[in-house]
């Protein structure tokens, strides 16, 4: 069974956020003093490495369920397993975001979303570098990550990919339209291994908005400084 974990991800984001200095700044503060008001830093992760039962061309058989995804079949090495890992901030967040929008406080709303944006990625860093420990203690290795909607794994993968998490246990769902329930939350795919080498590929490399993306621009910058 999946264990669920809960995280504080409101402090360890706050030292690199500019509060001072400008109206930005000032809800941005605003904004942080909101989620320690009531609670909001914390996120509740949970993540399970489940064996490959077969491989089936380029479709990858686990726990009962067949994912299409070729970019996780690595060019030397043995994949062996993959791992099904899940983040929330939980119902509370969004629900104060729509909260502060429906009190047409928007400035506010912004800068909350913005932080629980920062909350989510943080988790989202924690969460990998987890499972990292986890497939290192198994003797084993990780390479390549997929979300359900990048391109190389179908968003129609999202329940499975919740399922075999154990994602239900914090109480994360998908919607008719496969979003994630509640909003302010993420899955991912990792592929584990024999001696799996480092992908050349990213889950960006086929976005039309890469050319602007500012993620893009600084992972880009982090590779080549």
């Amino acid at each position: 069974m999946s264990r669920v974990r809960t995280l504080d991800v409101l402090e360890p984001i706050v030292a690199s956020l500019v509060t001072t200095g400008s109206v930005t700044a000032r809800f941005r503060t605003q904004a942080i003093d909101l989620v320690r008001a009531e609670g909001l830093g914390r996120a509740r992760i949970v993540h399970r490495i489940v064996d490959l039962d077969a491989i089936d061309g380029d479709i990858l058989v686990a726990g009962g369920e067949r994912f299409q995804a070729p970019r996780m079949l690595p060019e030397s090495g043995e994949l062996t397993a993959l791992a099904f890992a899940a983040a929330t901030l939980g119902p509370d967040v969004p629900a104060r975001i729509s909260a502060l929008f429906a009190e047409r406080r928007m400035s506010l709303a912004i800068a909350l979303d913005e932080i629980a944006n920062r909350m989510l990625l943080e988790a989202s860093r924690r969460l990998q570098d987890m499972v990292m420990a986890a497939v290192k203690r198994a003797g084993l290795t990780m390479a390549g990550e997929l979300r359900p909607g990048d391109p190389g794994l179908a968003l129609a993968a999202q329940p499975a990919v919740l399922r075999l998490a154990g994602a239900a246990a914090m109480g994360l769902s998908t919607t008719g339209s496969l979003a994630l329930h509640p909003a302010k939350s993420t899955t991912v795919v990792y592929g584990v291994g024999h001696d799996l080498p480092a992908v050349t590929w990213s889950q960006c490399d086929d976005c039309r908005s890469r050319p602007t993306c500012r993620v893009a621009r600084e992972a880009a910058a982090a590779v080549t400084a």
